[in-house]
């Protein structure tokens, strides 16, 4: 079992800096840097796209992930404090939902500017899975993604029983995905093939996992006719995964052939 343990807060003057914040903003750091990285090194050799779309997707993601903390998780905070909730984006945000104005807004960037995603999508991916996951170190430190009460090894021990901890479980499974996908990066693939093994490869778990979240302490996720709001927005993600795979595999097959076909033409006659 895992001790609970709290990150006292780093005091400058009236403001405290918590270690949450620092985690959160550190893998958005590495998870751009990586992205960018990547496609200059992978694909597609160019990264001034995402550099230019990374600004708008950071306040998108900011935005979007309070809007669906607010309106979709915790409700309860707009019935207590009112519209001013909304505008205090800073205080509380759903990863999911900055996942999907982060989308949005590259989407929107990048067809105003004439440029096609999906070729940039591998190396996003890259960046993503390594940065997600050390933000999700930070939603651990914070503890605030409580599970329900359990025996499992690796349980944290929160003040009022054993518990899983969603934080812990997303860091872990981030960052195996973030070893698959440098691994298969190694060589060369179908465009979209990285992306959409995240996808699937997060929001499947994740989909599951969301049952083991706690519901019987005061300031829970609120559910949806029985699902988090995550787990709606992780079915979209495995669809557009798996549509990804399916077309990657595709355009696999018609550059096999295509290989072959060009071999054959230039054989010498027997």
């Amino acid at each position: 079992m895992i001790p609970y343990f709290q990150i006292p807060p780093i005091r400058l003057g009236p403001v405290e800096i918590h270690a949450f914040g620092i985690l959160t903003a550190l893998g958005i750091y590495v998870g751009a840097r990586l992205a960018a990285r990547a496609a200059r090194l992978y694909h597609p050799g160019d990264d001034r796209p995402l550099v230019e779309a990374a600004p708008w997707m950071l306040l998108a993601g900011l935005v979007g992930g309070h809007l669906v903390h607010v309106f979709a998780y915790h409700p309860e905070i707009l019935e207590r404090e009112g519209f001013g909730a909304v505008l205090r984006i800073w205080d509380g945000l759903s990863s999911m939902g900055g996942v999907l104005g982060g989308v949005i807004a590259l989407h929107v960037v990048f067809r105003r500017q004439g440029w096609p995603v999906r070729p940039y999508l591998d190396a996003i991916a890259l960046g993503a899975a390594p940065g997600w996951a050390i933000a999700r170190v930070g939603c651990f430190t914070a503890h605030d993604h409580p599970g329900v009460l359990t025996d499992f090894p690796l349980a944290v021990a929160f003040p009022d029983g054993p518990r899983h901890d969603l934080g812990l479980y997303d860091a872990i499974l981030l960052g195996v995905l973030s070893a698959v996908l440098y691994g298969l990066a190694r060589r060369r693939r179908p465009e979209g093939l990285l992306m959409g093994v995240l996808a699937v490869g997060y929001s499947v778990p994740r989909f599951f996992l969301d049952f083991l979240r706690a519901r019987d302490l005061p300031f829970v996720d609120g559910r949806i006719l029985g699902l988090t709001p995550a787990q709606y927005l992780v079915i979209v993600w495995t669809a557009l995964g798996i549509w990804l795979l399916a077309t990657a595999s595709r355009r696999s097959e018609s550059v096999a052939a295509s290989e072959d076909q060009s071999a054959g033409e230039v054989a010498p006659s027997p």
